[in-house]
């Protein structure tokens, strides 16, 4: 009787797990979105279409031979001499992926003949064109299993209305009877080649070129990113969008990451050719990197210490000094800050602000001997956070826009030690802008910014991109602001464009 009762619990069990272990994946949210619009496809047609004409032209034709009564003919050297796609268009297929439609173009052949009549016998070259090409290609893309952009399937359909050839040599007028029975078999065999040839290259060339970009790589010495798929690529009439994982690991332990809790990345425009939205998730998980890989600290003594802030420190503490220990007066002074918690990004209509808390303490380095601590103070700093495109590059600019330092025995102190932080942070010794000054992704010093993952995409032509920060509705805000927020973004686009007399752009400054 308890195992009848236990039966259909296990059961219930064996389709409840999948179940929400299905939920929970796709419950996952995208650290970084990119649309490409209808508009971006204009640019994107140029490439495939020069990709399909470098294929076609590298069509290989079998040698053709026929006989008819008396008549014997052998075609050999098959070669397309020209393609004129002039007619082609790259347009979304919703679901799907994406359609290259080829209507009325043509395409130009050579190919050498070898004819028998009777006793007569020619040889030479015929120059065929092949008009009225229609080719249909559609690909269907998706996500693999390692989160890289694949073409699933591709289906095909290629037509060649009607082929004219053209004779030389010596019977070459006389047999110019004979072009329509050579051309049609020439047509025949041509239509049979097209869409296998497109396939074949879409299949294999161009997804064995996708497999050959990283979807996990390393942004310096101490933290890599992850920017695979988390699905597959959502795709409507207008525009094609991709959610990438957009997370941030720390290299040392790359399975320590942060879980990603902020709203998904909303676009609603179509405006420009191509969008990039980024959610709190993506600087958050970067800062929780560095965070966890020890970036956030710095000790200042010795030469990093300027004298006068050196003396203000040593005036300040003189009577702790002389409490402890009156020997320790000359010994070294130093300042050490480490930041005590991850910063945290908040993405507003107002702009993207990052706040961080620190502990500075205030140290004394005998000779010989250990450490002797003076002061623990905690630091609160707030940076005003600037996302723009430098090229092909994302970079981020971070303003100070305030810092206090609170301390337990003294008014006079916390000035003392704000004094000297602020005098260090002017300078550009302290660590945000020291010890990070070297990664793309937060000081002006850095200009390069971080490479963007369209490895091949120029965006230094104008009306081309924007960029969209994802507002967290947990702050209040809500994902209707989100255009707002890209709105803002795009006016500034449009000054730094218009500011510019050389007419090429290459992102926000």
């Amino acid at each position: 009787m308890l195992q009848f009762r236990m039966t259909p619990c296990l059961l219930s069990l064996l389709f409840v797990v999948p179940l929400l272990s299905s939920i929970m994946a796709a419950a996952e949210h995208a650290g970084c979105k990119i649309r490409i619009t209808d508009k971006g496809l204009d640019m994107l047609k140029y490439e495939t279409q020069k990709f399909v004409e470098e294929e076609l032209t590298n069509i290989s034709m079998p040698e053709m031979r026929g006989k008819d009564g008396r008549f014997q003919y052998t075609i050999t050297d098959v070669k397309i001499t020209e393609l004129n796609l002039t007619h082609a268009e790259l347009q979304f297929i919703p679901n799907i992926g994406l359609l290259f439609d080829v209507q009325n173009s043509s395409i130009s052949l050579s190919f050498h003949r070898r004819i028998l009549y009777w006793f007569f016998y020619d040889t030479g070259n015929i120059n065929a064109s092949a008009e009225g090409v229609n080719i249909n290609t559609a690909l269907n893309l998706i996500r693999d299993d390692e989160g890289r952009l694949k073409i699933n399937n591709i289906t095909c359909d290629a037509k060649i209305t009607k082929m004219r050839a053209e004779f030389s040599g010596t019977l070459g007028r006389v047999y110019d009877f004979l072009a329509s029975f050579l051309t049609s078999g020439m047509r025949f065999l041509l239509n049979q080649r097209i869409c296998p040839a497109l396939n074949h290259a879409a299949l294999v060339h161009v997804n064995s070129l996708l497999e050959t970009i990283p979807v996990r790589s390393e942004v310096d010495s101490y933290i890599g990113i992850d920017y695979s798929l988390i699905n597959d690529p959502v795709v409507t009439s207008r525009s094609l969008d991709m959610h990438f994982r957009g997370m941030f690991f720390d290299l040392s332990n790359q399975n320590d990451t942060l879980v990603n809790y902020a709203v998904d990345p909303v676009i609603r425009e179509y405006d420009r050719m191509v969008y990039l939205a980024l959610s709190e998730f993506f600087f958050d998980s970067g800062m929780f990197s560095y965070y966890k890989a020890g970036v956030f600290q710095m000790h200042i003594v010795n030469e990093k210490m300027p004298k006068d802030l050196e003396m203000l420190l040593r005036t300040t503490y003189f009577g702790a000094i002389m409490m402890i220990n009156p020997a320790l007066v000359e010994a070294p002074i130093s300042l050490q800050l480490a930041v005590n918690s991850p910063p945290k990004t908040t993405i507003k209509t107002s702009g993207a602000t990052v706040v961080m808390t620190a502990i500075v303490k205030v140290m004394l380095l005998p000779p010989g001997r250990p450490p002797v601590q003076l002061s623990s103070m905690t630091m609160e700093t707030k940076f005003n956070a600037k996302v723009s495109m430098k090229g092909k590059r994302l970079a981020v600019h971070a303003d100070l826009r305030r810092f206090k330092i609170f301390s337990n025995q003294s008014a006079l102190e916390s000035l003392a030690v704000s004094v000297v932080v602020f005098h260090l942070i002017i300078c550009n010794v302290v660590f945000l802008t020291t010890e990070v000054r070297k990664r793309p992704t937060v000081n002006h010093n850095t200009p390069q910014g971080e490479p963007v993952f369209l490895s091949d995409l120029s965006l230094s032509l104008s009306n081309i991109m924007s960029v969209c920060l994802s507002v967290d509705s947990s702050a209040g805000s809500s994902k209707d602001h989100v255009a707002d927020v890209c709105g803002s973004f795009n006016q500034q686009l449009d000054q730094e464009r218009s500011s510019d007399p050389s007419g090429r752009w290459d992102g926000l400054h």
